[in-house]
């Protein structure tokens, strides 16, 4: 399964067009405490402009939504529903991503067979109400070595306050891919910062984690 470099996470259908104009390919909805009929009408939303531009759809924290609309995948934070129990109810062929901060996140992860690893946060977010330890670069390092020696080949992709400049020093510690929000949402022309994005990985090939 092919995991792209540059996950987009977004709370709606306006910031994901705008994003995937700028060549976005992989689009997490990522809302909380919203009802639920709320929450699926923003997640259909988001399907259709993803569905027009060929994007994956990955719904965040709500494995039953992401089945009842066809989403592409899911992804769990670490007080969601266990990978195994999702994989259950979606099936083999759902995207199923989990979030790690330690080792022995990663490891549990592997275990469960998870498709790809959000690991972070790589410094401070505001997007993220309850904050795991910050890892920056040499957390990175240190974790992505540790996972090489294990032999795990999970991808992992970077998370947590990501911009631009951060890229290639992020993927020579190993990294497969990198997770934004606000470098894209944020910015003055998010078009623009997501194609910049998406040429700054393209030209960075991470290291291979064997």
């Amino acid at each position: 399964m092919l995991i792209n470099k540059l996950h987009y996470l977004t709370t709606n259908a306006q910031a994901a067009e705008l994003a995937c104009r700028g060549g976005v390919r992989w689009v997490q909805l990522r809302v909380k405490n919203l009802p639920a009929a709320e929450w699926q009408q923003r997640a259909l939303a988001v399907q259709a402009v993803c569905r027009h531009h060929g994007a994956t759809l990955i719904i965040n924290d709500n494995p039953a939504l992401a089945l009842a609309i066809g989403a592409d995948g899911v992804h769990l934070g670490q007080q969601d529903m266990a990978p195994a129990e999702a994989r259950a109810l979606l099936g083999p062929q759902f995207i199923i991503g989990g979030t790690a901060n330690t080792f022995a996140d990663v490891a549990g992860l592997v275990a469960a067979g998870v498709d790809y690893i959000g690991l972070g946060p790589f410094r401070f977010t505001a997007t993220k109400e309850k904050l795991s330890p910050i890892l920056g670069l040499a957390g990175y390092a240190e974790l992505l070595g540790q996972c090489q020696a294990a032999g795990f080949t999970t991808p992992i992709i970077g998370i947590g306050g990501v911009a631009l400049a951060d890229v290639p020093a992020l993927l020579a510690t190993g990294l497969h891919g990198v997770a934004v929000s606000g470098a894209i949402g944020s910015a003055a022309d998010p078009t623009e910062a997501a194609q910049l994005l998406v040429a700054e990985l393209a030209k960075n090939q991470p290291v291979a984690i064997l």
